[in-house]
């Protein structure tokens, strides 16, 4: 918070008041971060934005959502409840999965297949899979793209046979 109050020439109280706590501070960094992530998503080039196939929107969603968290790990750490808490943060990724679920057509519960594609990329399964375990981002990443497939399966084409997603 010193830091922070010399680099922006205020007073520490300044920062507190403003921000609450440390973790106020964290979450405040992350949630700017978060608003030109979701911007990506919501309008970007695909395949994360709109324009290429619900599949692809959905493995790049994965993708982008773990490198993001990857890299926003001590901050995210650092804010503690304040972000992991966070409504708003996960309901913009549960309804984003949830509408590429349906628009796939995904059989089941889609309320919950989106909370489960979305568990595995919060950052604390994130460290268990790549800490002491030693798993690399990318066949955590491979795991996770394995999982989005069989949960959405196959399409059923209208004459009763699997159909190609793509």
């Amino acid at each position: 918070m010193d830091a922070v109050a010399a680099r922006a020439g205020v007073g520490k109280g300044t920062v507190f008041r403003r921000f609450g706590s440390r973790e106020g501070l964290m979450a405040s960094l992350l949630d700017h971060r978060e608003r030109v992530w979701q911007a990506g998503v919501i309008s970007g080039p695909p395949p994360l934005g709109p324009g290429a196939p619900a599949l692809d929107r959905l493995l790049a969603f994965g993708a982008s959502r773990m490198r993001l968290h990857l890299e926003q790990a001590a901050l995210i750490e650092a804010a503690g409840r304040t972000w992991g808490e966070n409504h708003a943060v996960l309901g913009f990724a549960t309804l984003h999965v949830r509408l590429l679920l349906t628009e796939l057509g995904t059989p089941g519960d889609l309320d919950y297949l989106a909370g489960a594609l979305i568990a595995p990329l919060n950052i604390s399964v994130l460290r268990q899979q790549m800490g002491p375990s030693g798993m690399s981002e990318e066949r955590v990443l491979a795991g996770w793209e394995s999982l989005v497939r069989r949960v959405v399966g196959p399409p059923i084409s209208p004459g009763g046979a699997a159909a190609d997603r793509r």
